[in-house]
């Protein structure tokens, strides 16, 4: 097999074209699985890590009538821990696949969950759609800001449906919040204080090693240009290795509190961003080796800010719970968790809560199947998503080349020319994003 993309995405292509609905090419059984003739939804689900916990139940409910057809990782126990314990639920047996290129080729998958590291979500959404597949693609949806854009393309001209995991943008109560925000129940927003605190313990020392027993390194390295593998690599330390592969927690979880921010405050892209303070400041001798605890904030037009309190590696609860946005207007507040709130007055005097547990994953989920099968829009659309996700790599950047800039509040480009140097990435050869 070729080590490109490219053969695997003509193959698909051409195969694509052959599919007719007078039945030419096609047989009876491939016919019974497409969406006009049967609302089932076949899919496949790339990542087995930790994420694929929050996918069972959605995947497996008879009333969401999914059928799972493959279960894919670039690590072989990770696909056998899966088969097992999908067998315990499953009356039938997902297909197990190392390479997502050869799901790229299956004409009877209608829909793509990936739950892979940061520097698979965007080229794998955009692979996927272009081999005609509908994608739920987790937060971030992209590496850099190049690669939102690409798949905001990408979106538009394959016209698919693209799902990205913010679920409080599914969660009724959180709906109902804010649209009362917006109906000016706290009066006009003007400022949001978004946080985050974890308890992450020290990370090995990154050495060269021998590539762990099963794992597929160069398919996990995919779209990212080749390296020697470093021990402890591939198993969510990525995320703190460097920016090859990951994007900090910034992109890890603050993603969810700046999307409940700028969504409540109806905010799109800001024209300043001032990291304040960002830092390694716990174990200094282990292998993380970016920041882990970031103060960021981000001006927008009329002077509405939002602010980031970003503390991986220090549990203590600074604004009373460990994760959440705080909105503030002139007539009050409201603090938001993504699956509840509570809504204060200008003294602070608590006037409404609403804190049920609802499974926002299920809800997210069906929202992706239901836009599939013509019945809504997703809640969370990549054009929505990314702006967002923009605010990620602003500051990400902002601590990469150590000062704050400017930037177009139009389409939120930067301005500094350091800073657009790193707004794309290079490519493994034969992986480069061509729409």
């Amino acid at each position: 097999m070729e080590n490109s993309r490219r053969s695997f995405i003509k193959k698909s292509a051409l195969g694509a074209a052959g599919i007719t609905i007078g039945g030419i090419g096609m047989s009876s059984k491939s016919y019974s699985n497409i969406i006009g003739a049967n609302d089932r939804i076949n899919v496949a689900i790339i990542g087995l890590g930790r994420r694929l916990g929050a996918f069972v139940e959605p995947v497996t409910i008879k009333e969401n009538n999914v059928r799972l057809v493959y279960l894919c990782d670039v690590m072989e126990k990770q696909r056998k821990k899966a088969a097992e314990r999908f067998s315990k639920i499953l009356d039938y047996t997902p297909k197990l696949e190392n390479d997502v290129r050869r799901i790229h080729e299956d004409r009877d998958i209608d829909a793509l969950i990936h739950l892979t590291p940061d520097h698979w979500h965007a080229p794998g959404a955009c692979y996927a759609v272009q081999a005609g597949k509908n994608v739920y693609v987790e937060k971030p949806c992209s590496h850099n800001p190049r690669e939102g854009e690409l798949l905001i393309e990408f979106q538009k001209k394959y016209n698919k449906v693209i799902q990205v995991g913010n679920q409080a943008r599914s969660s009724d109560i959180t709906i109902e919040i804010i649209k009362e925000i917006h109906n000016g129940i706290i009066g006009e927003t003007y400022e949001a204080i978004t946080f985050y605190s974890n308890n992450r313990g020290e990370v090995p020392v990154a050495k060269p090693a021998p590539v762990p027993e099963g794992l597929d390194w160069e398919l996990f390295q995919g779209p990212a240009p080749r390296q020697e593998y470093m021990h402890d690599t591939w198993d969510y330390n990525w995320h703190w290795y460097g920016w090859t592969y990951g994007t900090a927690e910034s992109g890890n979880n603050m993603i969810h509190r700046f999307d409940l921010a700028r969504w409540a405050m109806q905010l799109n892209f800001p024209e300043w961003v001032e990291v304040n303070n960002a830092s390694k400041r716990h174990f200094p001798d282990d292998g993380w080796t970016m920041y882990d605890t970031l103060n960021a904030t981000y001006t927008f037009p009329g002077n509405k800010i939002i602010k980031c309190d970003c503390k991986s590696r220090n549990s203590y609860n600074t604004y009373g719970s460990a994760n959440g946005a705080i909105v503030f207007g002139t007539k009050g507040s409201v603090f938001l968790t993504g699956s509840g709130y509570k809504l204060y007055d200008r003294e602070g005097k608590l006037l409404k809560e609403d804190d049920s547990k609802t499974d926002t994953v299920n809800l997210h989920f069906i929202n992706f199947l239901d836009s599939i099968r013509g019945k809504t829009s997703v809640n969370s659309p990549v054009d929505e998503a990314e702006k967002s996700t923009l605010l990620c790599h602003l500051s990400n950047i902002s601590y990469r080349i150590g000062r704050n800039f400017g930037v177009n509040s139009n389409n939120g480009h930067a301005f500094d020319k350091d800073a657009l140097k790193l707004w794309d990435r290079d490519y493994e050869p034969g992986w480069e994003l061509k729409i």
